[in-house]
């Protein structure tokens, strides 16, 4: 019986990774989703540690773990109160999970992200809506210092990300999850237009709202900009099990998509 038989292996995805292009040592931010992958023997776990047996013990893996159950302005709330009554909109508000970075899990992320925010030794950034998650050596120093009036710009893990060279792999996912892209959208003018952001923390034990002003975020015509990046050679192209993938250098998908955004958004 061969591993596709029995479902991926370690061994199986290790071996389609470096033939994709993945390099020991490197950093890779990683969006993944392990339903389109086929049957995979282990689950996340094996998918993780395919990863790291790739990168090696000098390498880091970085996952975004981005939580909208705790803002009372993201899409997800908004879709979630469609309908309601005030009283019923309120009941929900004040059941809303507070954010700890420690603990609150990140379901929207799945569950291969979810298998590295929970890995030993994983440290998470401190943003309460687009925090991430990484393990490896340099996992402390590309998660600190996350400032919550900059969801995924220069202060946020993806300013270290592209300072660092990371590489960015999309295993079984499009254009549209690629997070690196946001980066671009505090790039592509001098001074991006902001909203009001609120969302509910645990702060010194106690529940508190937080109410900041950060750059609108759009991912609406990002798959259009895919469609630009695919045209580089310096995108990788393979499979995984049956999930289409593509790996590349996160500051030619920054790059290109601030110049795309600069000439096409208005």
């Amino acid at each position: 019986m061969t591993g596709q038989d029995a479902g991926l292996t370690t061994a199986d995805i290790a071996r389609d990774l470096r033939a994709l292009g993945l390099e020991a040592t490197g950093v890779v931010l990683l969006h993944a989703s392990l339903s389109v992958m086929g049957q995979v023997a282990g689950g996340a776990a094996t998918v993780v540690e395919a990863v790291r047996d790739v990168l090696g013990p000098a390498g880091t893996i970085v996952v975004p773990t981005t939580t909208a159950e705790n803002s009372d302005t993201s899409r997800a709330y908004l879709a979630s109160v469609a309908g309601l009554t005030p009283a019923q909109v309120k009941a929900h508000r004040d059941g809303m999970p507070p954010f700890d970075r420690a603990v609150t899990p990140a379901p929207l992320a799945g569950r291969i992200a979810e298998e590295v925010r929970t890995a030993s030794g994983a440290i998470r950034s401190a943003h309460p809506q687009s925090s991430f998650a990484a393990v490896g050596p340099r996992a402390r120093s590309l998660m600190k210092d996350h400032q919550i009036d900059c969801h995924l710009g220069e202060k946020s893990p993806l300013g270290k990300l592209y300072a660092a060279g990371a590489w960015v792999l999309l295993l079984g996912v499009g254009y549209s999850t690629c997070t690196a892209l946001h980066l671009a959208e505090y790039r592509y003018l001098p001074s991006p237009p902001r909203r009001t952001y609120r969302c509910v923390i645990r702060y010194r034990g106690h529940r508190q709202w937080r109410s900041y002003r950060d750059v609108i975020l759009d991912d609406s015509d990002f798959e259009a900009i895919g469609e630009v990046l695919d045209e580089d050679i310096n995108v990788h192209h393979g499979y995984i099990g049956k999930a289409e993938c593509r790996l590349m250098p996160m500051r030619l998908v920054v790059d290109t998509a601030a110049n795309w955004m600069g000439e096409h958004r208005r």
